[in-house]
């Protein structure tokens, strides 16, 4: 069996902070680290704009035909700010329908003003996941979530920011729910406890759980753990806790 393939593709980068959620963003922190010129809020077309039509010299794509393509992962997809952009990039999915296009929205409300005429019940090509970091924006969002077209769905509690209750919205049609602590310095904890609790949920209703990781401040069986940014990844999957379904989709991003 080959290796899945992956590939970043960030059209746009900036965003506008949105929800508790984006309190302490990566891309601000990024954004401070490699000393930007330009404000972390202030939305704008990248180099790398056209990239999954690119082409190398001898005539193939830059982007391997197979890839997961994890799409706008320095803004929002469904940003208001890019409503001008998002035609032409919706185009280039639709001809790069030998790929996956993933993204992940705090903004599910936008949705079906963003998407193209022909979207119809969804691209068989396009992962959409929906952001929730704590109990309200999930039972804001994902009422909103169900009732969309989308072919293949995900729900994101990332960062989780307390204990949340998904199983109530956890029908046939969510592919996969991932949980995440939060990265940076003097961030929320993520209590192992909310985690095991989502994945007996998941577990209930036979969807696919990932953990995806643990953030700066972990918290298991009562005590504080501070986790380097390195290590955040590899200590969740050390947990051994992701529920997989066999010829079920789990995007391990």
């Amino acid at each position: 069996m080959s290796e899945q393939k992956y590939a970043s593709w960030n059209p746009w980068h900036g965003c506008t902070k949105y929800s508790e959620g984006c309190r302490f963003c990566y891309v601000y922190r990024q954004d401070e680290a490699y000393g930007s010129s330009f404000s972390s809020e202030q939305c704008r077309k990248t180099q790398n704009f056209n990239l999954p039509i690119k082409k190398k010299r001898d005539g193939t794509s830059k982007i391997e035909p197979g890839s997961i393509i994890m799409t706008c992962f320095t803004s929002d997809f469904l940003l208001k700010d890019a409503d001008e952009w998002r035609a032409e990039c919706w185009e280039m999915i639709k001809r790069r329908n030998d790929c996956m296009f993933y993204f992940f929205t705090k903004r599910i409300e936008r949705f079906s003003e963003c998407v193209p005429f022909d979207w119809g019940d969804g691209y068989d090509n396009v992962i959409v996941g929906c952001t929730c970091e704590n109990q309200d924006r999930a039972d804001y969002r994902l009422p909103i979530f169900a009732d969309l077209p989308i072919k293949h769905k995900t729900v994101i509690l990332g960062p989780m920011l307390g204990p949340v209750n998904l199983e109530k919205y956890l029908d046939g049609s969510i592919c996969e729910v991932a949980c995440s602590g939060e990265s940076g310095i003097n961030v929320r904890p993520l209590d192992y406890e909310w985690v095991l609790d989502v994945r007996r949920q998941c577990m209930n209703k036979g969807v696919p759980f990932q953990f995806h990781q643990t953030g700066a401040y972990f918290i298991k069986n009562g005590r504080m753990y501070h986790i380097p940014r390195r290590f955040q990844i590899s200590q969740a999957r050390k947990a051994g806790i992701d529920y997989k379904i066999v010829d079920g989709f789990i995007p391990d991003y």
